[in-house]
């Protein structure tokens, strides 16, 4: 839980008459692949004198030193970002339940709960978060999404993602298909364009463009193929041919392969998909996959979430993961693998499927795979498209773009707070 001396320093009243709003941005995650989302936001709503009062929560030492490193390329104090931790009981309990349920990120948010009560909005990337107000008491707290990723994915448009009191949205697809679905509110949405192209692969601050470095990773000139199969037992092409794609390319004497599944794949013994109720286990991935010079198997290191792999690669390789856009900035073959037999054509939870060739089986892949070179300008209209209706890029970076957005939403809701902010500057807490 969060220190005592430390929530006396949270919870102190503020030295004006009118006490300014305050934002906290909660990381609350096993792994590191949504702090990038919403990280960049903060801390360019830190560098504003009339906004909210900003916090940062982390949940792990990972998420604590990802994000000094972010602050640090910023040029932002770290004094503002608090470390929440579970009691010794239940980190104790973690190794046993975490690998089968998100048990720890609940237990964060419950034994936690204290830390959020005097705040007036939480920033957050992912959902689970809403449980502070529905289940945890904190009725008066408002809240910010920022989402993670710009995939097609059905549960990226269900029920609790209209719970939220602003939604910041990459771009017109996410508001047509929120708008479609009923869960936008009047004034509580706004198109940002994608915080996580304001960074370099390498941690970089990069402005508004999407000009990473590509990574050399092999010691070889082979055209490079990423493979990066979903997590969820439904939509993922791993758990039936995900071992037979590998032995493919450790036979091909002519590619490199990256292995860099969603993290979330290896994280636990049995994955769930509750959307399309199955389950399965990941399994293991033998040594010589591992030991193959011209394959790289990265199942969940900082890497896999800063674009390294996707800039690394020449073909993207997968099946429902949100990456395939990211991978798409700049147009490039890639292959999608239907394990599942799903009829996708015009269904919109696979429209990513139209950026490239569709197997139904990974039989002959390696031809498979050259003829998704040979036939790649058939498709680069298309994945341009794509790109662009998923990311509302612009001159002005996105990270600022959200800022904005959660600063005009302050104004809205807490007017007379927001006003003192504006003439007494924001109110700063000591590290």
């Amino acid at each position: 839980m969060i220190e005592q001396e430390l929530m006396a320093q949270l919870v102190r009243p503020a030295s004006s008459g009118h006490r300014g709003v305050r934002c906290g941005f909660l990381f609350n995650h096993d792994q590191l692949h949504q702090l990038a989302h919403s990280a960049p936001i903060a801390f360019e709503l830190m560098r504003r004198q009339d906004g909210p009062e900003v916090r940062l929560f982390v949940t792990s030492q990972a998420q604590h030193e990802a994000l000094l490193r972010v602050a640090e390329k910023y040029a932002m104090p770290t004094g503002k970002i608090y470390r929440l931790r579970l009691p010794l009981l239940l980190r104790l309990l973690q190794p046993l339940l975490d690998p089968l349920m998100p048990f720890s990120r609940v237990m964060m948010l419950l034994c936690n709960r204290a830390a959020f009560r005097d705040l007036d909005l939480l920033v957050v990337p992912e959902k689970t978060s809403l449980l502070l107000r529905s289940r945890f008491g904190l009725k008066h707290l408002k809240f910010v999404h920022t989402r993670h990723g710009a995939g097609d994915r059905e549960v990226g448009f269900d029920k609790a993602s209209g719970e939220f009191d602003l939604v910041l949205m990459s771009g017109e697809k996410i508001r047509d298909r929120l708008i479609e679905a009923g869960l936008l509110k009047d004034g509580g949405h706004a198109v940002i364009g994608y915080p996580k192209f304001d960074l370099h692969a390498d941690g970089s601050v990069a402005g508004n463009t999407v000009d990473v470095v590509r990574p050399k990773l092999f010691d070889n000139d082979r055209p490079t193929v990423l493979y990066n199969p979903h997590c969820s037992p439904s939509l993922s092409s791993w758990y039936r041919d995900g071992l037979e794609v590998l032995e493919a390319f450790y036979r091909s004497d002519r590619y490199n392969l990256i292995v860099a599944p969603h993290v979330m794949l290896f994280a636990k013994r049995v994955q769930v998909s509750l959307d399309r109720w199955s389950f399965d286990a990941p399994g293991e991935i033998p040594a010589r996959y591992r030991d193959c010079p011209h394959m790289l198997i990265d199942t969940g290191s900082a890497r896999s979430c800063d674009m390294s792999y996707t800039e690394a690669a020449d073909l993207y390789l997968g099946d429902a993961s949100s990456q395939v856009y990211e991978f798409l900035h700049r147009p490039r073959p890639c292959v999608f693998l239907n394990t599942q037999g799903v009829a996708w054509r015009d269904d919109d939870n696979f429209r990513h499927w139209n950026a490239g060739p569709v197997l139904d089986t990974v039989e002959h892949l390696e031809a498979a795979i050259d003829a998704a070179f040979a036939s790649h300008s058939h498709y680069i209209d298309t994945q341009r498209a794509l790109f662009d209706y998923s990311f509302d890029l612009r001159e002005t970076p996105s990270s600022v773009r959200g800022a904005e957005a959660i600063r005009a939403f302050c104004a809205r809701q807490f007017p007379v707070a927001a006003a003192s902010e504006q003439t007494a500057g924001s109110v700063l807490l000591s590290g």
